[in-house]
């Protein structure tokens, strides 16, 4: 059985060594950050009569591998409107926190508004499996690019799948498997021809509907930098249709210092 990323033991959430993130050996990858902030979120406060509609995640520290406890708090508790805050701390310290906006369903009001096209990729399931190991971060996640994918200099387009638990034992949910791709669209909006050179310090996530199925599409729609600042965007899909967006904010990642 493929490894989860995390294992619960009492009141604590254990990583895994694949969990690993990619600037650090002793550290944790930030997309495994924003899933379990978003599957604590979940768990404590969501309801199927609330999409969860914005997820926004701060990434002030690189976790270790040290135990970690998420604590919650409920800023507003409304008939339409419930705001949650989360904090991640592991090592004595606080290490990344999240912020969710949970909506309530109703109906569309009359009236036709814009909206962009959906996009044409094709069927995830019915392109080939790449043979290129770094593709998915070798083996973290499946992935099927469309066209150039990440290497393309202009838009993008992939797909990504999930192929492990989050926390072992808990199948993911709709809102678990895109929260914890999310912080894709850092690298696949930021990355150049010679390679990420970006280390995003948040993610947020907006949801319109929850996505259907195990694919999560991403299409980059934005990237702008100056003085080493960076914003990166990325429309999100299912195999169906639109489901939102991603967008970060980054860093130029500073060089390994030499000694």
């Amino acid at each position: 059985m493929t490894e989860p990323f995390f294992k619960r033991m009492g009141d604590h959430f254990h990583p895994t060594t694949a969990s690993r993130g990619p600037w650090n050996p002793n550290s944790l990858h930030g997309r495994v950050i924003a899933g379990l902030l978003a599957f604590v979120l979940e768990e404590r406060h969501g309801d199927p009569d609330f999409v969860p509609a914005r997820l926004t995640v701060d990434m002030y520290r690189l976790p270790d591998f040290s135990p970690i406890e998420v604590t919650t708090r409920v800023v507003r508790e409304g008939g339409r409107i419930r705001v949650v805050d989360a904090e991640w701390i592991s090592a004595g310290v606080s290490q990344a926190r999240a912020t969710c906006q949970f909506l309530r369903r109703t109906a569309n009001p009359p009236g036709k508004v814009w909206e962009p096209a959906a996009w044409d990729a094709p069927d995830p399931d019915a392109m080939p499996v790449p043979d290129d190991p770094r593709m998915g971060m070798n083996g973290m996640w499946s992935m099927r690019q469309v066209g150039e994918g990440i290497r393309g200099y202009g838009p993008r387009q992939a797909w990504m799948k999930e192929v492990r638990e989050l926390v072992e034992g808990a199948p993911h949910t709709p809102f678990t498997r895109v929260a914890v791709a999310c912080d894709f669209a850092s690298p696949f909006a930021n990355a150049s021809d010679q390679g990420l050179g970006y280390i995003n310090t948040d993610v947020t996530l907006y949801l319109h509907r929850l996505p259907a199925g195990e694919w999560v599409g991403f299409e980059s729609m934005n990237h702008h930098a100056t003085d080493g600042v960076a914003i990166g965007e990325c429309f999100l899909h299912d195999a169906t249709g639109p489901i939102g967006s991603a967008a970060v904010a980054a860093l130029a990642q500073r060089p390994p210092s030499r000694g």
